[in-house]
Formats: structure tokens, sequence, C-alpha cells
């Protein structure tokens, strides 16, 4: 499978975890594993070396092949994301940042314009920045231009469990962009992963669907296999669709020239 490129980094699998909501430390590490994810996010209230029980960078630390991605989780404004952003390569040592800034908690859409004054300053800065998004074609381009290493627009609201909802914007962000498209939010099966590639997306963060399945071990597993399945379906070349029905084995002449 062809390489994600974001930034001057590369990584062969195209699934992104994040690291909330699972039952246990232990369970999460074990999906990370499962998933073969190289790039997982994390919120800086996590980086917490002095509390174990609080502590998920030290043991994703272990991990080889993992790249952390922090995240400015419950940043309200550009100045809180920045400050988080600058936090979080102090301590990890990761050019990465998810700007993540939401300051409503009842619905948790993310803020277009607190989330394009934090992407400005911190791509400026020389971080690989990875801005979640609504699903809005202009706000993509605009976070482009200023020199975000993807977009990441939501499928649909965060945890929320109802898929590519926001689909026909997402193919539209799709179309328009020329750096990676990540589908962050919303997906509940790994159908809808699967569904997101075949789109053209380049990758898809899941977390709430693997943490809070029966077994997140082994759906950490599933979501992988359909998001290699989904991309190397639309490398394939998925058939068009058709109006009508189209035999695959005519038979009609040839009966005819039988009798």
């Amino acid at each position: 499978m062809n390489s994600l490129r974001l930034g001057s980094y590369s990584f062969s699998s195209r699934l992104i975890l994040g690291t909330g909501k699972f039952s246990s430390t232990r369970v999460m590490l074990e999906a990370v594993r499962a998933s073969g994810t190289q790039l997982v996010t994390v919120a800086l209230r996590r980086f917490n070396r002095n509390q174990a029980e609080d502590d998920l960078f030290g043991p994703l630390s272990e991990i080889r092949g993992i790249t952390l991605m922090p995240n400015t989780s419950g940043a309200a404004t550009a100045r809180e994301a920045i400050k988080a952003a600058h936090i979080s390569r102090e301590l990890s040592g990761s050019p990465f940042i998810k700007v993540e800034i939401h300051p409503n908690p009842h619905h948790l859409m993310p803020d277009p314009i607190e989330t394009y004054e934090a992407c400005k300053v911190l791509a400026a800065e020389g971080f690989i920045v990875m801005p979640y998004i609504p699903a809005d074609p202009v706000l993509a381009k605009r976070l482009e231009d200023v020199g975000c290493s993807s977009v990441m627009p939501l499928g649909s609201a965060i945890g929320s469990g109802q898929g590519l909802a926001n689909a026909e914007m997402v193919r539209l962000i799709v179309r328009e962009s020329t750096v990676p498209v990540i589908v962050d939010a919303g997906l509940r099966s790994p159908s809808e992963a699967c569904a997101a590639m075949e789109m053209g997306c380049e990758a898809v963060l899941v977390n709430s669907a693997i943490a809070v399945a029966r077994y997140p071990v082994a759906m950490a597993g599933a979501f992988a296999k359909a998001v290699e399945a989904g991309f190397e379906a639309r490398n394939a070349g998925i058939m068009p669709r058709s109006g009508s029905a189209v035999a695959t084995s005519p038979l009609t002449s040839f009966l005819g020239a039988a009798s």
C-alpha cells in the first residue's frame, strides 16, 4: 500500500487512532498494536509523567514505530490551542499537532474562525498542522493555503456514530484539496472507514468506534483491514454506476443460434 505523506513523514498505515474512552490503558495499548497504526493522537492533559495512572505519553512512547500527534482538545480559543501546541511539542518532541478547538461542550463542533487563526500561526512556526474542521470546502482550502499538512473534516458529530453524514461535503473537499483529506469523527463501523477511503480520503481517524466496542482489540483489527481494502479498491478502479441492469453474460444470441 502506498505511503501516506504528512509533512516530511511517511506512514504505511492509513488508520490513525485516538486514545480516549478506552476502559483501561492496557486495552488501549493492545488496540493500538492490533490496528497497525503508526500515528496516534493524545490530548495534552494525558501527558502526565508524574501520575502513571493518568499518563498515556509514557506507555505509547514504548511502542516501536509509533509517532505521537498531540491534540489541543479542551482549547476554546486559538490562543489556548497555540499554548497547548507549544507545551505539547516541548513535552513530546513531536512536530505534529492536531488543532482541535470546540468551545461549546453541548455539540463539540469545531470553531472554524479560531481554528484558522491557530493553524496560521502554528504552520508558520513549523508544526505539522492537522486541523479538525467542519466539512467545509472553503475553510479546508484556506487552511491548505496557510500551510496545513492535511485537513480533517468530521464525518459527523464527534462520538455520535452517525457515520459519513457529511459525505457530499467531504467529496467536495477531496476534489479541491492537494493535501491529504482525513475523515475525523463520527465513524461507527469499518464499512464506513472503507467508504471514506473509496471516496478519495487518504486516511481516517477513529477513536470511539474502537474504544467502546465490545471487543476493542478485535475492532481495531477490523478497521485496519477496512481502511486497506477501501484504499486498494479505489486504486483498482471501482466500476461506474449504471441506471439500468447490464448483463454480464448475454446468452440470447447464443441460444438462438443453437436452435
